[in-house]
């Protein structure tokens, strides 16, 4: 507790920083603020004024920082320039969607990832070894907008065995499996590397002297050891998952945060895409929190080491 503690405290800096490089970079956006919320609808210098006072561009640059670190710690970033809806509202009726394509691809990446890692690093440098690193491989390689068309033609206009659009669990395989196929490449390599390694330790030696089965050796021995490198991985994946799987939600016409950020930035919807970034930038800081603390649980010596 005492280092979950430290760690949540050393989270403030972090978030200190990236917040106020959110904060710059907009403000060296060139073009007025109302001018784009306006979108060319005719409009006094008075009209104009009375809109810079109520959004808060009339007052200096370090208040409106102050402010905006004020707004940002409590969820409220103000209104969008197109809907002059709230923000937060905005992006907690797409969250859900990117949330669901997240945790649909994650179960795909993970469980396939584990499968072909573990096949590969109990088997090195046999036929099976090769054939499940050539699938890792084109997982990594191949775009995920082909994978995607690709699945659309096969599974769901030749087949039909899913619908390609709408929404709903069958709706959401065949994004899931595109998003998961680029997550699995990645966690299959580096389990296959973390299984192989852990199998040639002295403790696995003695464990087969001791006369334990190869199942209980690989996955209660060999497996839990070797987890922590593709669990650092992971937690970085879902953070650029929950970020927004732009290309998949384009293909497969979904909803979501990575739909509503291009947009954004196309319509230069500043106040949206000040948000969506605040927001991506706090969950990443957390999810690597969360990873950071799931070591202690995966291998108890690191939570030794801390204590």
């Amino acid at each position: 507790m005492r280092y979950a503690f430290r760690r949540i405290i050393g989270i403030i800096p972090v978030l200190f920083f990236s917040w106020t490089v959110v904060f710059v970079v907009l403000q060296m956006i060139p073009g007025d603020p109302v001018n784009l919320m306006l979108a060319g609808v005719p409009a006094s210098e008075e009209v104009r004024e009375r809109e810079r006072e109520r959004l808060g561009l009339d007052r200096p640059l370090v208040e409106r920082y102050v402010s905006f670190l004020g707004r940002a710690a409590t969820g409220d970033l103000g209104e969008s320039f197109r809907s002059r809806e709230p923000v937060t509202k905005m992006i907690a009726e797409q969250a859900p969607a990117t949330l669901q394509l997240a945790a649909g691809g994650l179960a795909v990446g993970l469980s396939l990832g584990l499968i072909l890692g573990m096949i590969a690093g109990l088997k090195p440098n046999t036929w099976l070894d090769t054939l499940c690193m050539v699938v890792a491989l084109a997982g990594i390689s191949l775009p995920s907008f082909w994978i995607g068309m690709v699945l659309i033609y096969l599974f769901g206009m030749t087949l039909g065995w899913v619908p390609i659009v709408g929404t709903g669990l069958s709706a959401l395989i065949l994004p899931s499996i595109s998003v998961g196929l680029y997550i699995a490449g990645g966690f299959a390599r580096l389990v296959r590397a973390s299984m192989i390694e852990a199998m040639s330790q002295d403790y696995i030696r003695t464990a087969r002297a001791k006369g334990l089965s190869r199942g209980k050796i690989a996955f209660k021995h060999a497996l839990r050891n070797a987890l922590i490198p593709p669990v650092t991985l992971l937690g970085i994946q879902i953070a650029v998952l929950i970020g927004g799987a732009v290309v998949t939600e384009n293909v497969f016409a979904r909803p979501g945060l990575g739909t509503m950020l291009v947009d954004a930035v196309l319509t230069k919807d500043l106040p949206l895409v000040q948000a969506l970034v605040v927001y991506t930038t706090a969950v990443y800081v957390f999810i690597n929190l969360l990873v950071d603390l799931l070591y202690g649980v995966i291998d108890p010596r690191v939570q030794a080491r801390r204590a």
